[in-house]
């Protein structure tokens, strides 16, 4: 991707990653393909510009902040940046949903839970905004992002989150498949971007599966409820097969674990019989919804069914999901690199893991050059390596 970068201007400060502990891995991997791309970039440049101090930090080795959030012994927290920001372009990297991190509280021992994770994040804006030219937040997972409409007396969480960071003085809120895009009407004059992982799905399916034919024939995309409608229609629009949809009827009587629980799920599309079928959301949670909807794809005779997910939670663990593998209900699992999972799952002969780090590391770069993302589409990235898979066919 550095390769198709063309440089026409310098950058708007210097760089520098911010990475809360939850997000760690993640950020080195994004810190060492940011470390790639700009040498490539300072080979385009120090041709052009004979001024070299427009390039003061230009390509360190590291791009990575020096920073921690303690904890005292009642839990408290406070946000420590331990080497100068003054003056640079700051990105704040937070995966609010990574559980593993603990801290105790007069002696008992916590996960870190999404509030807490998000409040370390707020710590971070506050230890630097000040002395920063500008801070972004990358929110892989936008926190709260279930929470985004109201419908009776309840709380608009992510909405009066994205207004606090907006009032801290955040600039720009990157995330990844947002549950609701228009969430980002909260802050209608900011910078808000939610970027989608589709292309390294097809990727990965490709790899996976590198015999398999893209025809209406043998390929259909699903949505498994309403709300992923608009994610299926674009993918299955790039492959240019059909597209099918379940609806969750739900029993409005009753209230189980915060939600109306799902009586049946119903199908609307044409026949899945001896066809691969790719389910594209934006989440697995416990995962029973969507386990539900890849048992009745089998019953209904699909040749295979692939689960693409941009967020791998697994809330409730793997023992139904190594279940409907063996029961042949699922052939294969894909979810990003974009947020914490328990190191077992990358033994599980039905997952597999797209790795969005060097896209993440683009769109940092190409916002710290104040250029266009636009280029960080997914539609003519499909296309060619659709070009490339259907050739071996002719």
């Amino acid at each position: 991707m550095a390769e198709d970068f063309t440089i026409e201007a310098v950058p708007v400060a210097p760089l520098k990653l911010a990475a809360h502990v939850s997000a760690e891995k993640l950020a080195q991997e994004v810190d060492a393909a940011l470390v790639e791309y700009r040498k490539h970039d300072f080979e385009q440049l120090k041709e052009k510009y004979t001024d070299f101090t427009l390039l003061r930090d230009f390509a360190p080795d590291s791009f990575l902040l020096d920073l921690s959030c303690p904890r005292f012994g009642t839990g408290e927290g406070k946000g420590v940046i331990n080497e100068s920001c003054r003056g640079v372009d700051e990105f704040i990297l937070c995966d609010i949903t990574n559980y593993s991190n603990t801290y105790t509280v007069s002696g008992f021992t916590n996960h870190m839970s999404p509030d807490d994770n998000y409040q370390d994040l707020k710590r971070i804006i506050g230890a630097s905004v000040a002395k920063a030219h500008r801070v972004n937040v990358i929110m892989p997972f936008l926190y709260e992002s279930r929470q985004h409409k109201r419908q009776k007396r309840e709380s608009l969480d992510c909405a009066m989150a994205l207004e606090e960071l907006v009032n801290m003085g955040v600039k720009n809120i990157i995330t990844f498949d947002a549950h609701d895009p228009r969430v980002q009407n909260a802050i209608p004059l900011n910078g808000f971007d939610s970027f989608m992982p589709t292309y390294s799905f097809v990727k990965c399916i490709l790899k996976k599966f590198p015999d398999l034919k893209i025809t209406k024939d043998t390929l259909m995309v699903i949505s498994p409820d309403e709300g992923a409608m608009g994610r299926a229609v674009f993918l299955a629009n790039n492959l240019g097969v059909d597209m099918g949809m379940f609806y969750k009827r739900r029993d409005y009587s009753k209230v189980v674990g915060g939600r109306n629980p799902i009586v049946a799920h119903e199908f609307l599309g044409s026949s899945v019989e001896g066809k691969t079928v790719i389910i594209v959301d934006d989440m697995i949670s416990s995962g029973e919804s969507m386990l539900d909807t890849a048992r009745e794809l089998k019953e209904r005779k699909a040749k295979n069914v692939i689960v693409c997910c941009t967020f791998g939670l697994f809330t409730n663990g793997f023992a139904k999901f190594d279940e409907a593998y063996s029961n042949e209900y699922i052939d294969l699992i894909v979810t990003a690199n974009l947020n914490y999972k328990p190191a077992e799952i990358y033994e599980k002969p039905w997952y597999m893991e797209a790795n969005l780090s060097r896209y993440l590391a683009a769109i940092i770069n190409s916002f710290n050059y104040d250029m266009s993302t636009r280029s960080f589409g997914n539609s003519d990235k499909i296309q060619k390596v659709l070009n490339v898979h259907n050739a071996k066919f002719m």
